[in-house]
């Protein structure tokens, strides 16, 4: 196995040593430092090429790269004709539903220890020796890894490059460059055909870039294969080669990033590297549906203190960073200018060819990546002292420009352009890939814990020290946590009962603050604050969304330019006085772009890799004895990667029905559930995959009965309840006829059953810009109850549609929730529920922040 990396550091400064590199069972073998490649031709089309008709409400498909299916050998199939039927699939290597359901619960669920394994099949196996059994499903633990370790699906072995520096050393050598690293990798070329196959994927997966337009022809952004880099990238592929029409794009989507395991020290951390395609939509890769998988983990040089700021040290870090990763990928290197026939998630072959497309990194990440000066934009060339100003984009064609320049020295390029020309990225070694246009939107790093958390949240604060005595600084600062405490509990909402003074910040900490700060700081703080944050959040929630059109672009920019506008409020009150050259800050003038390149950020974001830690990094950790724990990390995963693709199989054969998959906690949906358990320790609610339009059950179990109506008036202390339900059944019923209050004797309420009361409903809805299901589903529970968890009553408040037709908050109304009932008439049950009105104050938004306010509505006298 060999591969070259280049590097450019022999061109205006003195070339570092060559990296040796070698893969057990392989012999070692060099990275040589060669000239730079040709410069590739300059992209000079902002847009796809668009047909000459415009139509709406369609989807325009890519001409050439079509992902026509054909037979095994890569011989053209006919057209409709159906896949191969897949091979009479019996449990192997498992003996029976029973072996694999029980291997799956305990080892991949319920992550049961070795022990707990052994005590379990045990009294098993003792439990059917009563009933003439001779053995269980199992012997012991070890029976159960060696059956797993036997199931062929989803198989790729774990490999060990080992990198050493490839120069002569002095017994004075740093330790550093004496060092021994190990690169544990996967063949991509094994992972991506695991991938591919993957059943899972049926229905969710594109095979060919295009655009999307609605009625009206506004352009639609989501998956990635509407954005123009795919379509763009099609485009060239053909053009290169015309021999590639009819193959499928694969464009490769990578993620890295650093995490500590040990909760005490810190001081175990890994650097693992991660792998997607962009033909997966969007909702399957943020669901964690085995659409990411670890490709490998990167080695992570240590050394001591003095060598912090060593240059040399800094570049071998880089130049060790980029050759593992160039490394990693030799095998598929051929199949990015060749077709390959691979099968696909629905069953057909076809002819693909693979492409770098995306690297989903935070801003150290990105320096790392793009070989940039930290301080400096990895996409662009705006100077540091004036990062938002006007800038071109970073290119290889730029690079080997200044390059060519004689009088342009490494120390010029450096401070002119921010270039580190020490090392070059890895992608010079494949074709069509290019760093800077690779790397992606982060919206965990830039938008949420960045620009908000890190930079707005703490300019409140030093701007209330600067313009304040200390004590009156932390008289308002109190008030604000006292705000941030006292927020209600709600289905979505996270109470800060502290306030803000907690040091660990997550990302769902942040998400949460974002939702109720700016309510929490309203005359508090000047106006210009305010609009400020009420712009930057109008911007965030656009880019969150799961579907952007051309509108929302637009939008998206007149929110940025509001909050560059309000945010020299700053400046101007010397909170930041030497402006705001803050990269993560900076990143937002890109988000425009990388949407029409990638489609929506929700697909390339960090906290989906973050996500993928929990399972393919700490979680392993702890299951380890913690000695040599990466080894025993990469068998687990291996073993979780072949309980996946085995599922998936047996799924896809009819073999393993909904029912098991449920009982295996596989994320199908559950039901309402019980007035306790719901939710979870915090009932928020959350992602579900039913398929179901709108959806509201009442719990399982009722609070209390009432006789009639007039008891439940009593208790609710709502005299005219009785007028209100009978007008509520007549509407159901299809009659015009009202209560006029007056002989209730002779009505149909006496036929109603008893009433009965409950304490909480949940709703199940589509809400694909939240966090939700796969298909865009969103569950939340509602609690109306007169004693929430002993901190007083609890009753929510919720939107009604009430026109359809009218957008955002202009069509919607909030209600109150009073009491959940149901009763029953004629053998039909009616939930239905007891709300108290609240009405819009004006006929537009606050317009200092941007946000609805609505009063309790006293104009009828009745809930």
């Amino acid at each position: 196995m060999c591969t070259i990396h280049p590097n450019l550091s022999g061109h205006c400064c003195p070339a570092p040593a060559q990296v040796h590199v070698s893969s057990s069972p392989e012999p070692a073998f060099n990275f040589p430092i060669p000239k730079p490649g040709p410069s590739r031709p300059q992209e000079d089309l902002e847009e796809p090429p668009t047909p000459l008709s415009r139509q709406s409400g369609t989807k325009w498909l890519h001409p050439y790269l079509t992902g026509q299916p054909c037979w095994e050998d890569g011989s053209t199939l006919l057209p409709n004709a159906l896949p191969p039927k897949p091979p009479n699939t019996d449990w192997s290597p498992f003996k029976d539903e029973l072996q694999f359901c029980i291997a799956d619960f305990l080892y991949r669920r319920e992550e049961m220890s070795q022990c707990n394994i052994n005590t379990l099949l045990n009294l098993w196996g003792l439990s059917l020796m009563k009933h003439g059994a001779t053995y269980g499903p199992f012997d012991n633990y070890q029976h159960i890894f060696d059956t797993i370790d036997e199931i062929e699906q989803g198989d790729a072995p774990w490999k060990c490059m080992k990198v050493s520096l490839n120069e002569d050393l002095d017994k004075a050598a740093a330790n550093w460059k004496k060092k021994e690293y190990e690169v544990w990798y996967r063949d991509p070329d094994t992972v991506l055909t695991n991938l591919l196959a993957n059943t899972n994927f049926h229905g969710q997966f594109d095979y060919q870039p295009y655009i999307k337009l609605d009625e009206k022809g506004n352009r639609w952004w989501g998956d990635f294969m509407s954005g123009n880099h795919a379509w763009r990238q099609a485009e060239r592929i053909f053009k290169e080669d015309e021999s590639t029409r009819g193959s499928l794009y694969i464009p490769l989507a990578l993620g890295s990033d650093k995490t500590t395991v040990s909760v005490g020290t810190g001081d175990v951390e890994y650097h693992p590297l991660y792998l997607s395609i962009g033909n997966i939509h969007n909702n399957v890769r943020h669901g964690h549906r085995n659409a990411v998988v670890p490709i490998a983990f990167l080695a992570i040089p240590k050394a001591e203190r003095k060598y912090d700021n060593d240059p040399d040290f800094r570049r071998f870090k880089r130049q060790l960073y980029h050759a593992s990763i160039s490394a990693v990928f030799t095998s598929i290197k051929p199949h990015m200018q060749h077709p390959v026939v691979r099968k696909c998630p629905d069953g057909h072959f076809r002819r693909v060819i693979y492409d770098f497309a995306a690297f989903i990194a935070d801003y150290p990440e990105q320096v790392m990546l793009a070989g940039t000066v930290q301080g400096w934009c990895p996409k662009c060339t705006a100077q540091p002292t004036d990062i938002d100003g006007h800038a071109g984009p970073r290119t290889n064609e730029l690079l080997d420009g200044l390059l060519g320049i004689e009088m342009m020295t490494y120390q010029r390029i450096w401070d002119e352009y921010g270039f580190d020309t020490s090392v070059i990225p890895f992608t010079r070694d494949f074709p069509r890939a290019e760093i800077y246009k690779m790397l992606s939107s982060d919206l965990l790093h830039q938008v949420i814990k960045g620009t908000f958390k890190d930079h707005l949240v703490t300019w409140v604060e030093e701007y209330l020290n600067l313009v304040h005595e200390k004590a009156e600084a932390n008289e308002i600062m109190d008030e604000i946590d006292r705000r941030l405490a006292a927020v209600p509990s709600f289905s979505g909402l996270q109470r800060f009962k502290q306030g803000q003074r907690f040091k660990q910040w997550t990302g769902d900490d942040s998400k949460a603050l974002m939702k109720i700060y700016l309510s929490a700081i309203k005359g508090l703080l000047p106006s210009e604050v305010l609009k400020c944050f009420s712009a930057f959040l109008d911007f965030c929630y656009l880019v969150r969304r799961n579907d952007i059109s051309s509108t929302t672009l637009s939008d998206i920019q007149k929110a940025l330019q509001h909050f560059h506008h309000h945010r020299e409020f700053f400046r101007q009150t010397s909170v930041r006085e030497d402006g705001f050259s803050l990269p993560r800050q900076h990143s937002l003038v890109h988000y425009c772009e990388n949407i029409r390149n990638f489609g929506a950020p929700n697909g390339l974001c960090l906290s989906i890799t973050e996500s993928c830690h929990i399972t393919a990094v700490k979680k392993p950790w702890r299951r380890s004895n913690c000695y040599e724990a990466l080894g025993q990390m990469l068998l687990i995963n291996q073993r979780l990667d072949k309980l996946a693709a085995a599922r998936s199989e047996f799924v896809a054969c009819g073999m393993l029905a909904l029912e098991q998959l449920s009982l295996l906690g596989n994320g199908t949906a559950q039901g309402a559930g019980n007035q306790e358990g719901e939710g979870g320790e915090s009932g928020a609610g959350g992602a579900t995959d039913e398929r179901v339009l709108a959806d509201v059950k009442l719990a399982c179990s009722l609070h209390s009965v009432f006789a009639n109506a007039s008891a439940v008036a009593n208790e609710l202390k709502l005299r005219h309840f009785p007028d209100l339900l009978q007008n509520f059944l007549n509407e159901q019923l299809g009659s015009d006829e009202e209560s006029d209050g007056e002989e209730l004797e002779d009505d149909i309420l006496k036929y109603m059953s008893p009433i009965s009361s409950y304490r909480s409903t949940v709703s199940t809805f589509f809400a694909p810009s939240d966090i939700c299901g796969i298909r865009g589903m969103r569950r939340e529970w509602i609690r109306c109850t007169p004693s929430w968890r002993n901190s007083g009553p609890r009753y929510d408040c919720i939107y009604l549609v009430e026109d359809e037709s009218k957008p955002g908050f202009h069509g919607l109304n909030v209600v109150r929730l009073k009491a959940l009932l149901s009763f029953n008439y004629e053998g039909t049950d009616y939930p239905c529920a007891v709300v108290e009105w609240f009405k819009k104050v004006g006929r537009a938004p606050d317009p200092t922040t941007g946000m609805w306010i609505v009063k309790p509505d006293m104009s009828t006298g009745e809930s």
